[in-house]
């Protein structure tokens, strides 16, 4: 059973990955953490509490932050062509969706707790901007030691960004916090756009999940704008990037990686972009030494990853 944190901005690929994982029969969701990305950090806590009430769920929501690890950054813009002015498709939510109780005001305060009462057993998946991890670790440097390992969707080793042609949107918009994250001593597996861009679910593929429960009937509607927005790349389908993320935690044998050291650039126009730094092969002495050795999932097999998606949604 894998003990898992999710923190996450939803976002209409979150949702997908929140049922993945709340219907998953070897994860146990210890929390629900938010941060700003998709929509302000109001919205992303609001749709957290939402999906947990209509997906049937009952793991603490706890907010966190709600602009960048530097403060200098601000909040950026947020991709409302992609996910909605409401950060879910821009469906109709119930009037009580803004009225339901918070569990947690501090995110990164809950993920400290969580860890150092569970000491090497929990699994941390990032889905957004990394601002809540590396503010924990700020507070508390320890918990890298006590994580059991950490999942990012995020970056772009082998491909071009897609907020610039460096950069992926979650690295890009806190790059500061993502450079503190995959240069702690915690094992990361950065899940990036290298394989993201590879598992797609059709919109005929998802109605045909939708009639089976009133999640993935919610799921379905949700998800409508988001397809409408891929449809230049991947006609009537849409990337499930932040689902991929959760697959690798329970099948890792479906991925490919390459390990080395990471850093993320924090400057100029490559603002954003992860560089990985080839296990065993020298440089002269700098900024890489001595950083733990990450992982970047490269490879992936992408129809049994989406046939695992459609089982596990389905349950």
């Amino acid at each position: 059973m894998h003990k898992v944190i999710f923190d996450t901005d939803p976002g209409v690929d979150d949702a997908m990955a929140l049922l993945f994982l709340a219907r998953h029969p070897e994860i146990q969701l210890l929390g629900v953490t938010t941060v700003f990305g998709n929509a302000a950090i109001e919205v992303t806590t609001r749709n957290a509490l939402f999906l947990r009430e209509a997906f049937g769920f009952d793991a603490p929501v706890a907010q966190g932050a709600g602009r960048c690890f530097d403060p200098n950054r601000g909040t950026g813009h947020f991709p409302h062509m992609i996910h909605g002015a409401n950060g879910l498709g821009d469906i109709q939510l119930p009037e009580p969706a803004h009225r339901r109780p918070l569990d947690h005001d501090d995110a990164a305060g809950f993920i400290i707790d969580t860890v150092r009462a569970n000491p090497g057993e929990v699994s941390i998946i990032a889905v957004g901007r990394m601002t809540n991890l590396a503010l924990a670790l700020r507070r508390d440097p320890g918990i890298a030691g006590l994580v059991k390992d950490v999942t990012l969707m995020g970056g772009a080793f082998f491909v071009p960004g897609n907020v610039t042609p460096a950069a992926e949107a979650n690295i890009h918009g806190d790059p500061e916090a993502a450079d503190l994250v995959l240069t702690a001593p915690w094992k990361v597996y950065v899940v990036g756009l290298d394989v993201t861009g590879q598992t797609q679910m059709s919109r005929p593929e998802l109605a045909a999940l939708a009639p089976k429960s009133q999640a993935l009937t919610l799921l379905d509607a949700l998800s409508q704008r988001y397809i409408d927005f891929y449809d230049a790349l991947i006609p009537d389908a849409m990337l499930v990037h932040d689902t991929c993320a959760c697959v690798h935690l329970v099948r890792p044998d479906l991925f490919t990686r390459t390990e080395g050291a990471m850093r993320v650039v924090c400057e100029g126009i490559a603002t954003g972009q992860t560089i990985l730094k080839p296990q065993g092969r020298p440089f002269p002495p700098g900024d890489w030494d001595g950083l733990p050795v990450q992982a970047a999932v490269t490879g992936v097999q992408s129809a049994a990853v989406m046939a695992l998606v459609a089982e596990t949604l389905a349950l």
